[in-house]
This record gives C-alpha cells, sequence and structure tokens, in this order.
C-alpha cells in the first residue's frame, strides 16, 4: 500500500523489491508478493486490507499512517514492516521506537525537529518573509508535531505562523486564498498523505499567488515546488525490504527497533526560484545531503 498510486510510488516499490533482492528474495522464485494501492483513499485502504488478509501472507508492508493502523485493527499475530509514518509512538502504532512490541516496527519517515530546519531554508532563500501558513494535517501526531517544531523557533526568525490544514482540496484553497491576502508571506508544506495527495495543487496556489515555499519530499519540488528538505524515500524502501528479509527468516518485529532517516536530500527548483524573483544562495547551492 502506498500513499499514492503514482510514479513515486511506483519507485518506491522498485527500490523494496531491489532490496529484497539483494537479501535473496526474487518475486516468482521464493517469494510472492501481492499489492494494494491507497492513493490516500481512506475507504479503499479499509477494502483493500480484508482482501490482503485473505492471501494469509508472512508479512506485510504498509507505507502511512491509515494502512498500519487499518492492519493493527484487522490482525494482532501478522507481522507488518511500515515505511512513511512519521511518529508511530504517537500514533500509537508501536510502544517505543527502541521497543516496539507487538508485531509491527519499521522506519519513520520523518524527526519532527526537520521542521525547524524547513523553516530556516526558506528564511534563508526568502529573507523578507515576515508570514508564513503551515500547510499540516490537523488532528494528527505528524500535524501536531511538525507545527510545534516549526513554532519553536518562529519567533527568533521573526515569522508569524498560520497554520492550513489538508482535509480537501477546497480546505486547502481556502485557506492558502486567505492566507495570501497579506505580503511577506511563504508556505512550509508538512508531510502527511493528504499533502502528497493534493500536491499539484499546492504547488499551483504557490506558483498563482508568488509564494515561496518549502516542500517535504523531492517529488515536489521537481514537479514544481520551489524547495524541499526530506528523507531519501528510496533509501527508506531499501532498508525496509532488509527488515520483511529478517522476518521471514523467523525473527520477530517486537525484537527489531523502529529507525529514523538516515539520508536527507535538499533540492532546489531554480526555474520557480527565478519565477519568483529569488536569487537562490550560494550556501544553498551548495549545501551537502546527508
Amino acid at each position: 500500500m502506498s500513499v499514492a498510486d503514482a510514479p513515486e510510488g511506483q519507485a518506491r516499490l522498485a527500490a523494496f523489491l531491489k532490496g529484497l533482492q539483494q537479501w535473496g528474495w526474487t518475486e516468482g522464485r521464493n517469494v510472492r508478493i501481492d499489492i494494494r494501492w491507497g492513493g490516500g483513499d481512506a475507504e479503499r485502504t479499509r477494502k483493500n486490507v480484508p482482501e490482503l488478509l485473505a492471501l494469509g501472507p508472512d508479512v506485510f508492508l504498509a507505507s502511512g499512517d491509515h494502512p498500519v493502523v487499518e492492519l493493527q485493527h484487522a490482525t494482532r499475530t501478522a507481522p507488518i514492516v511500515f515505511t512513511m509514518v512519521g511518529d508511530p509512538v504517537g500514533a500509537g502504532i508501536v510502544e517505543s521506537l527502541a521497543r516496539p512490541g507487538g508485531d509491527t516496527t519499521g522506519f519513520t519517515l520523518f524527526e519532527f525537529s526537520v521542521g525547524t530546519k524547513w523553516l530556516e531554508l526558506l528564511k534563508e532563500i526568502a529573507p523578507g518573509m515576515k508570514r508564513a501558513a503551515v500547510i499540516r494535517e490537523a488532528g494528527t501526531a505528524n500535524g501536531t508535531g511538525f507545527f510545534a517544531a516549526v513554532q519553536a523557533v518562529a519567533p527568533a526568525l521573526g515569522v508569524e505562523l498560520t497554520p492550513v490544514g489538508v482535509r480537501d482540496g477546497g480546505e486547502i484553497e481556502r485557506g492558502i486564498n486567505a492566507f495570501a491576502r497579506s505580503a511577506e508571506g511563504g508556505l512550509i508544506v508538512t508531510g502527511s498523505a493528504q499533502t502528497a495527495v493534493h500536491r499539484d495543487l499546492i504547488v499551483a496556489l504557490a506558483a498563482r499567488h508568488m509564494l515561496p515555499a518549502v516542500y517535504f519530499g523531492r517529488f515536489m519540488a521537481t514537479g514544481g515546488g520551489l524547495i524541499c528538505y526530506g528523507p531519501d524515500f528510496l533509501d527508506e524502501h531499501r532498508r525496509a525490504a532488509g527488515y520483511v528479509d529478517r522476518i521471514l527468516r523467523g525473527e520477530r518485529p517486537a525484537n527489531l527497533p523502529v529507525q529514523t532517516p538516515t539520508k536527507y536530500e535538499l533540492v532546489i527548483n531554480l526555474k520557480t526560484a527565478r519565477a519568483l524573483g529569488l536569487d537562490v544562495p550560494a550556501t544553498l547551492l551548495a549545501a551537502p545531503t546527508r
């Protein structure tokens, strides 16, 4: 299951399959893989879960908070390896990162401290910005955690924050349109299934209102967004293959600690920067990823 049945979702699947091959598992030879795409649609995900359970899998790979929670509600015995979950402890998916407990473990999407980096980058590329709309999924551990991280550094950077929800496209459009009525603004687009699903709308609104924006994933910068700073999602899925291998060989998820990202990417869309009339600092152009 993936947050989006889109090219980036296919790329993550390919990275996972390549990782499995490196551990000696080849589809059709010694492993069978059944795939369902959620596309950020909660109802579709709920329908996918019983279909997959009926196949009797030895392990699940689930991407995003909602698919993991649905699987946990449906089974307490099938091992689950997750990817792209923001706060698995806050969401009640695992007991702790070091000792997940139960039959679920995996790889977190972010450390919330990345929120401070987003605001710092946005201020560096658009130093005149004094207001920032934080596009986040309200009522979730991700939405709360990211907003708190940005809020912690906003006063020192002289930036006033405005939260904008992402329940649907209408809420996003109303929120950004209202925010853009005042000058000196920018956008911080935090990681969630809904911001991924509505990425084209968000990028288009940022361009329409000439708002510099920082995003959580490479695919949003390559899709026209100004700048992104976030984990290497392909690397996370390659690493997830290692956990699936260990479970297939008999290890218990409870004994496999939840891992945080190890590689981050900084991507700047120079065409978008020119369209916004921004000069990208040389320090950003030379910044290494980690």
